[in-house]
């Protein structure tokens, strides 16, 4: 029996190429690929996947926030991130979320085919990359870890964390009580100190740092 798999990545072409990777294989077989996390959450519960494929950094709903949403819906199915980052809290994330594996993009093909079969068996699997940083954060030896965010005010990592879930100006101004000018103002302030000018560069930045609730 064919262990059935959605591919959730905001990548076309990383998608199509996925595609062909697993098609090689006689016991996996893809139902779906999407492009969000929105998606991902809506086509799991209606096609019932054993294993969903989840990217990180997507533009509307991050991969740990799909992801907790889809394990709280569906236990059954097992989520194995894939990802370009390999920053310890990241993956401390990704893992608390409900993922059972993670693995990242700059590995072989065959890492992804193994991390695929190993969380179909409910087991838990970090390719090699992965599993030397946990192992050496758990040593105490990792090195440390230089962030930006400390240029960043209290109120600008707020605003920062809630655009990141997707809300909008608006929709951040009610919940923090400001005017949406200020937001506005907010949102240039930490676009200036952090170089970072989309809305996805800001999201990947912000899952990245772990200044996100998701």
């Amino acid at each position: 029996m064919s262990i059935r798999v959605i591919l959730a990545d905001d990548h076309t072409i990383l998608r199509m190429a996925l595609r062909a990777l697993l098609a090689r294989e006689t016991d996996i077989e893809v139902v779906a690929d999407v492009g969000g996390g929105t998606e991902a959450v809506r086509l799991s519960a209606e096609l019932e996947p054993d294993v969903v494929v989840m990217d990180i950094g997507m533009s509307d709903m991050s991969g740990i926030e799909a992801t907790r949403q889809l394990v709280t819906a569906n236990p059954e199915v097992k989520v194995l991130a894939l990802s370009t980052h390999l920053e310890r809290p990241l993956v401390a994330q990704m893992l608390a979320a409900g993922a059972k594996g993670y693995v990242v993009k700059s590995t072989h093909g065959e890492e992804l085919v193994r991390g695929i079969r190993a969380v179909a068996q409910n087991q838990t699997y970090l390719c090699p990359e992965v599993a030397a940083v946990m192992i050496d954060s758990i040593r105490g030896s990792a090195p440390a870890e230089h962030s930006d965010q400390e240029r960043l005010g209290r109120r600008e990592r707020e605003v920062l964390a809630l655009l990141a879930e997707g809300k909008t100006s608006q929709e951040i101004a009610s919940k923090l009580f400001i005017a949406p000018s200020t937001v506005i103002a907010h949102r240039r302030n930490i676009s200036r100190k952090l170089g970072l000018h989309t809305v996805a560069e800001l999201t990947k930045y912000a899952i990245r740092e772990g200044l996100t609730s998701s």
